[in-house]
């Protein structure tokens, strides 16, 4: 009787082959991964010896490939936090004044839009504020900042501010729904400075340059 002669490649892969019939139970999925790593391990030692330069290459090259991984993550999540800031703040490409803001905030509000309403009528506040010379421009000033730089310009408010950032962040950076309270809160609140907060206004017409603005994020 002639032998078979079935090399080590061969033999794994027949093995594979066998195992992934249907008559085997599959095994849940940490099974499966395992089984695919032991594979892709496998292959990797027994090309190994096959490879220009042995196991020096394989190793140069996974290093490389982890080099790689290691800064797309870091890409990922830097390109992630700056959209969220620009998700959390103004509009870089239009600049609206703060009855634009106001209007916006309107808008969404009767369209039960709560979160833009929230977000819309906060950037009144802060654009009035600048627009009335009480706050000066900061770029990137945060909903936060805001309200400390506001509470310490306007001391019997700064509990509202603080309520008001808090509602802002909430539906930003929270992911919370935004809700008609803490959107009724803000308007009340703009409402108030509306009639108590005057200074020079301007309106869009008349305002300062594009980066000038106080950005809330």
């Amino acid at each position: 009787m002639s032998t078979i002669d079935i090399d080590r490649d061969a033999a794994h892969d027949a093995a594979q082959r066998e195992l992934n019939k249907p008559i085997y139970p599959r095994g849940s999925l940490t099974d499966q991964l395992g089984r695919l790593l032991d594979d892709l391990l496998f292959k990797i030692m027994s090309g190994g010896a096959s490879v220009p330069g042995g196991w020096l290459t394989i190793t140069v090259l996974l290093v490389l490939v982890a080099v790689v991984v290691v800064v797309a993550i870091r890409v990922a999540r830097r390109t992630m936090r700056t959209n969220r800031g620009r998700l959390g703040g103004l509009f870089s490409s239009a600049e609206m004044s703060s009855a634009e803001h106001r209007a916006a905030a309107e808008t969404a509000a009767s369209q039960g839009d709560w979160t833009t309403a929230i977000r819309q009528r906060l950037r009144a506040i802060a654009r009035h504020l600048e627009e009335t010379a009480v706050l000066l421009p900061v770029p990137g000033r945060t909903a936060t900042e805001l309200a400390r730089d506001a509470g310490r310009a306007i001391p019997d408010q700064a509990d509202e501010l603080r309520r008001a950032a808090t509602a802002f962040n909430d539906v930003t950076y929270g992911e919370l729904p935004g809700t008609e309270p803490p959107y009724r809160m803000i308007a009340d609140l703009d409402d108030h400075l509306l009639r108590h907060v005057v200074g020079a206004a301007t309106d869009r017409g008349s305002s300062g340059p594009a980066d000038a603005w106080v950005e809330v994020r």
